[in-house]
């Protein structure tokens, strides 16, 4: 099995780490600062939910209607694009518009990130070997755990000694960065599929990825379960605003931890027998939450759950196996729309249910929610694992 240092010798890969790594640093600032501004002006957990998850409201739309563009655009263009204009966004939401202004322009943050998150996963596909796809994937998404973790610890440190507004150009300098880190870092490469961006184009794909058969459980696996999960992470500043810090630290330690386990450490065979048991792990510890437990319990709760998240990049691989090459890029970026869709949609259901009855009781509903689907998607993916070509 490759390791990691082998794989970070790959000038590419460390290029679209380090741009990963500064974008996920500049989200997580960007939306906590959001979410705690929204949250202060309003009192509301449903908006601050929103708030914090906003862009990715639009991955949907962009999904139905732009993502043909993610393996029709030359990948490094794309992304250093793709990273001055969220870049541009968050500075306007760091003005002081009013609060449709600040909704409407995560509207389109979504959109953008939408086809960028398409254009990186597709460029993986061609910059690492098939056989070290699984390892680089894990890598990517420790980013993303490690970067959390530095960028709420970051964002809750700059929101108490600057503003609001201020933090959110720090996250704006932040995609900058990332842009000039693709351009300097990636080489030039034609796209991956010929033809223009369209959205009749966008549809007929994915139209062809969802007659597979085996990959819609697989979508199925990766949008739901995780995405009710993050609806009790939405709830976690009005479950507790003291320790809503912490317990986002935890979430993202927590899903650091699994993706190291089944990167490096899980073999085929070993990541086929305990993919069903990591999916419910997600989502049971929430259950504890009902109960107000001290912040230490909560917080090593959280940390139990976030292990669950390794389960999706056990999908991701499957589902990187049962689509074709050429739509590579709009299948994972498919993947990732309909995910943050999901999460979002969860996370506006969570504040809701919160809004009427409360943080933990939110919390609990989702978590069981969670549960339930996994429970019944489970005899699905069982009979898929093996049936790795496209119909």
């Amino acid at each position: 099995m490759q390791t990691y240092r082998e794989l970070f010798r790959n000038r590419e890969f460390a290029a679209l780490f380090t741009t990963a790594c500064v974008q996920n640093a500049a989200t997580t600032i960007s939306g906590l600062a959001l979410a705690t501004t929204v949250y202060g002006s309003t009192g509301s957990p449903f908006l601050a939910a929103v708030a914090m998850f906003g862009p990715s409201l639009a991955q949907f739309i962009g999904a139905t209607l732009l993502m043909s563009a993610a393996d029709r655009l030359p990948p490094r263009a794309a992304i250093s694009t793709l990273a001055v204009i969220t870049a541009s966004l968050i500075t306007v939401i760091s003005a002081k518009i009013p609060t449709w202004g600040i909704f409407l322009t995560l509207l389109l943050l979504g959109l953008n990130s939408s086809v960028a998150g398409g254009v990186r996963s597709g460029l993986l596909t061609e910059i690492v070997p098939e056989r070290s796809y699984l390892l680089g994937r894990s890598a990517l998404n420790i980013s993303v755990g490690t970067m959390q973790i530095v960028g709420f610890s970051t964002g809750g440190l700059l929101v108490s000694v600057l503003t609001p507004s201020q933090t959110l150009l720090v996250g704006a300098s932040l995609h900058l960065t990332a842009a000039l880190v693709a351009r300097l870092g990636l080489s030039r490469r034609a796209p991956r599929a010929a033809g223009r961006p369209s959205v009749g184009e966008t549809w007929r794909v994915n139209r062809r990825l969802w007659s597979i058969p085996s990959v819609r459980p697989v979508y199925a696996g990766l949008w739901i379960p995780n995405g009710l999960i993050v609806g009790c992470e939405a709830l976690f500043v009005p479950y507790d605003p003291e320790g809503a810090g912490v317990l986002l630290a935890a979430s993202a330690a927590g899903m650091l931890a699994g993706d190291v386990l089944a990167g490096r450490f899980l073999g085929p065979e070993w990541r086929d027998r305990l993919a069903p048991y990591l999916r419910l792990l997600l989502a049971v510890p929430y259950l504890l939450l009902a109960f107000d437990p001290p912040l230490p319990i909560a917080a090593l709760a959280v940390v139990a759950a976030s292990v669950g998240y390794c389960s999706t990049l056990l999908l991701q691989e499957q589902l990187v196996k049962r689509v074709p090459a050429d739509a590579m890029g709009q299948a994972l970026g498919l993947h990732t729309s309909g995910m943050l869709t999901t999460q979002a949609v969860c996370a506006a259901l969570a504040g809701g249910i919160a809004q009427y009855t409360s943080p933990a009781t939110g919390i609990t509903v989702m978590a069981v929610a969670s549960i339930t689907v996994t429970l019944a998607l489970a005899p699905a993916l069982k009979r898929g694992t093996g049936i790795m070509t496209p119909a």
